[in-house]
């Protein structure tokens, strides 16, 4: 957004005022809006010093607190804007109206928002992008769908009908995760406890042996001393690390660039990431082509809404290719994202003219694909927790009985 110094002309008096603007005819439109009077200029200008620090500590603010919508919430809310659009009332009045009836406080803010906006001119996708945190990608694409088609009312029931399959996955994937979660935090409990309390009941008996102690319990001990000196300085470090981590991932596109090449190459995780972004780009570019938008605009469309930047930028390609004249599932191939089997349908699909019917089929192969990855999680993460509960159980009792054997010894050498 640019800074542009307005002067208006109100009862033969001139007043100069600072807004902010994408261009000069954008800033005159919301002068007029914004104040009485004439407007003879607007003139592009650096905003003052303390306007920039202001916009500095609101942004940094809202980055800190920011945070999703509850999906219930959110859904509800499109399912009335929906309702509201196909009874003929506007989408002003509709937003208005949710907005004031809600009692999420994010939510009121977001489409109280958006309704101030499209009182100023503004178009509704283009006031939802500002909010493309707290409404997802997903949401903006829909939008931009309905704008595009001209029914808004349709693209808004469908919106929720996908937030809600969304919904459904992501509880079906806490159900599956909530059994190894539990068993890894109860083991992250014992193992705090034995640390902080059983581990320095030997430490007395190891310091009077004397001897020299194996590597498992020099690592006990060491953690011991960790965990009891200087626990809370550690437990500091980790939440700071946590925050400078996460405000990295949200504000430099290269490291989270890398992280998501890292997540795609992680196991198990590759596989959830790979599907689940598949699936979502599947049925948002299915919708676009049933609804007659053409191939290189739905699939600008549907690689927006992709949060993983690498499969995004593989995805983009494929816009590319089709702009250049080539064929959809020759740019699908090319990505190396996609089985044999899924390119001979699209080409199919091209071929005969079915295009949307063939997606729409591909669509719910990549549905079954991810549904079945969530069923089978919970089975894939098991030997990855038996193998830490084995490490740890070995380190515990190698760390604590090796001395004692040791000790066991001498004693009957003694003898």
């Amino acid at each position: 957004m640019k800074y542009f110094i307005v002067t208006v002309l109100n009862k033969g008096k001139k007043t100069d005022y600072g807004l902010y603007a994408e261009h000069k005819k954008e800033a005159q439109s919301l002068a007029k809006i914004k104040y009485t009077g004439m407007i003879l200029k607007a003139i592009e200008s650096s905003p003052p010093l303390e306007d920039q620090f202001k916009r500095f500590k609101d942004n940094f603010l809202t980055n800190i607190r920011k945070r999703h919508l509850k999906q219930d919430s959110l859904i509800a809310a499109i399912r009335q804007l929906a309702v509201m659009a196909n009874a003929g009332i506007s989408i002003h009045d509709s937003l208005k109206e949710i907005a004031d009836a809600t009692t999420d406080k994010t939510l009121q803010i977001v489409l109280g928002t958006m309704a101030e906006d499209i009182n100023a001119g503004h178009s509704l996708s283009k006031s939802a992008s500002k909010f493309s945190y707290e409404l997802g990608t997903l949401s903006l694409a829909m939008i931009e769908l309905g704008e595009k088609t001209g029914n808004m009312a349709e693209a808004l029931h469908k919106l929720a009908d996908m937030l809600e399959e969304i919904r459904r996955n992501i509880i079906k994937f806490k159900k599956a995760m909530a059994y190894p979660r539990n068993v890894m935090i109860a083991m992250a409990v014992a193992f705090t406890i034995l640390i902080s309390y059983v581990v320095p009941q030997f430490k007395t008996i190891f310091e009077q042996l004397g001897a020299e102690l194996p590597m498992p319990t020099k690592i006990l001990l060491f953690l011991e001393h960790l965990f009891n000196t200087y626990g809370l300085y550690v437990l500091a470090g980790i939440a700071l690390f946590l925050f400078v981590f996460k405000y990295t991932l949200n504000h430099n596109k290269e490291f989270r660039y890398r992280w998501h090449q890292f997540l795609l190459k992680t196991y198990l995780i590759k596989n959830v990431i790979m599907y689940s972004t598949l699936s979502r780009f599947t049925l948002v570019f299915s919708e676009l082509i049933r609804a007659g938008i053409p191939i290189a605009e739905a699939l600008d469309t549907s690689t927006a809404m992709i949060d993983n930047l690498p499969l995004q930028e593989r995805l983009l390609a494929v816009r590319t290719t089709v702009e250049r004249g080539g064929a959809l599932h020759t740019g699908l191939k090319e990505t190396a994202l996609f089985e044999n089997m899924i390119i001979q349908m699209v080409s199919a699909g091209e071929a005969s003219g079915q295009l949307d019917s063939m997606i729409q089929k591909v669509m719910e192969y990549y549905k079954m694909r991810f549904d079945a990855i969530i069923d089978g999680l919970s089975e894939a993460v098991e030997p990855i927790m038996l193998f830490m509960i084995a490490g740890m159980v070995i380190m515990l009792a190698l760390g604590i009985f090796l001395p004692m054997w040791s000790m066991g010894d001498a004693v009957q050498g003694r003898h």
